[in-house]
């Protein structure tokens, strides 16, 4: 099979129109994973992306990528469907056997002393009868992955470094200009080009943006104690913070906290950061050091008016962006990226893979899962982000509660596997 086509900004612009089916702004995760989903489809496939994708952490000094992922076994599967999973390298792969959920501690007044009160709620991989929980897997390793796939995918033509300029719609196709004047069309664009997406933008749909004045703090750290492939969350005063089980004895962490919390957070020095981290997570896993430098990034909630237009689909993060809380977002974003494929692999030789009936049963595929993670996660964070003792003592016994409940932790595990 002939490797696809590669056009970069150096090389001149195509004053003729180049005419494609589909062209997808936009080759992270969501929308390279869309891209290869479609590989021997009859779809002429355009990819648009800004810059090329950053080497892998094995190509690099650090040991592991900062940039961590949670992935669900059926986003695995997903993977695995289009020839991607299985070429990961498994040794810088984790399984994720056993949960754990902390809630905050709060003192209950009621005696001369008082009490303290904390909530706790687990999952087991075995008390569902499944394999593992979840996967953690490094960002650089599954996007290196799917652009080597990409590369040699026949129907797809790349453009990189490249970034849209105009986007114009008609009735029968849409028109998008590149920064270098070459211009493209196709009956389908789908924007995968992120939380700010341009595309989304400039086709003028509204998307509803709250940031939570919160900073997402990751980095990862070397550990005393054996995490025994065990993920670990702890609602606190401060924000929420996850241990993620690497390989070698690390964890990935994530501190979602207010963002003058998460300076100060970024501001110390190693030492005293990895000692920050052992202390927040009750020294679980023992004393800790750091492996990675930590990074920040701002954390917000958006949701699309509509997750299509006339001849325009959004996946990922240009279409929903939730709370990491829940360790979903990317995981929303794959099951985009499967529904859209499933939907125009099903499509008619005949039919157009734009039109606005089959797009609709994308969006309709779609409608409640995302409306309920977006939803459930914005919730919780305002939740768990108050600093009221009668809140805190009332979400303590709800997790208790779900705790002891066998339909309520199969039902939350159930969401957490598709």
């Amino acid at each position: 099979m002939p490797d696809c086509q590669f056009h970069c900004s150096a090389r001149p612009a195509h004053t003729v129109p180049m005419h494609f089916d589909l062209i997808i702004a936009g080759g992270g995760l969501a929308g390279a994973s869309f891209a290869v989903a479609l590989r021997g489809s009859r779809y002429r496939i355009a990819l648009i992306e800004g810059r090329l994708p950053a080497p892998r952490a094995t190509d690099r000094e650090s040991s592991f990528d900062a940039r961590i992922y949670t992935i669900s076994p059926g986003n695995a599967r997903f993977l695995d469907d289009i020839g991607v999973w299985r070429h990961l390298d498994a040794g810088r792969l984790t399984p994720v056997h056993e949960m754990e959920i902390h809630g905050d501690r709060v003192t209950q007044l009621g005696s001369q002393l008082g009490t303290q009160l904390s909530a706790r709620l687990s999952f087991s991989a075995y008390e569902k009868g499944v394999d593992e929980l979840a996967w953690v897997a490094e960002a650089s390793l599954m996007q290196h992955e799917l652009w080597e796939t990409l590369r040699r995918q026949a129907n797809v033509t790349l453009f990189c470094p490249a970034q849209p300029q105009s986007l114009a719609f008609s009735s029968n196709a849409a028109a998008l200009t590149l920064n270098d004047g070459t211009t493209l069309s196709a009956q389908l664009v789908v924007a995968a080009d992120g939380i700010d997406s341009w595309v989304r933008q400039a086709a003028g749909i509204h998307a509803d943006i709250r940031p939570y004045g919160e900073m997402g703090v990751v980095a990862n750290l070397q550990c005393e104690k054996p995490h025994h492939n065990t993920a670990f969350q702890w609602f606190r005063n401060d924000g929420v913070l996850a241990y993620l089980p690497l390989p070698e004895n690390k964890v990935s962490i994530v501190w979602s906290t207010p963002d003058a919390h998460a300076s100060e957070l970024m501001g110390l020095p190693a030492e005293e950061f990895s000692l920050r981290v052992a202390a927040a997570g009750a020294y679980r896993l023992g004393a800790m050091a750091m492996a990675t430098p930590p990074a920040a990034f701002p954390l917000r909630m958006m949701r699309a008016k509509s997750m299509i237009g006339p001849r325009l689909a959004l996946i990922g993060d240009a279409a929903h962006a939730i709370h990491p809380l829940a360790g979903q977002g990317i995981n929303l974003g794959f099951r985009d990226a499967r529904a859209l494929a499933q939907v125009l692999h099903a499509a008619p030789v005949w039919d157009n893979c734009g039109s606005l009936s089959r797009l609709r049963r994308y969006e309709r595929s779609r409608a409640e899962e995302v409306m309920a993670f977006t939803t459930t996660t914005h919730a919780l964070q305002r939740l768990f982000g108050s600093r009221n003792a009668t809140l805190a003592a009332l979400r303590n016994a709800g997790l208790n509660l779900a705790d002891k409940l066998p339909v309520v932790r199969q039902l939350l595990m159930s969401y957490a596997l598709r």
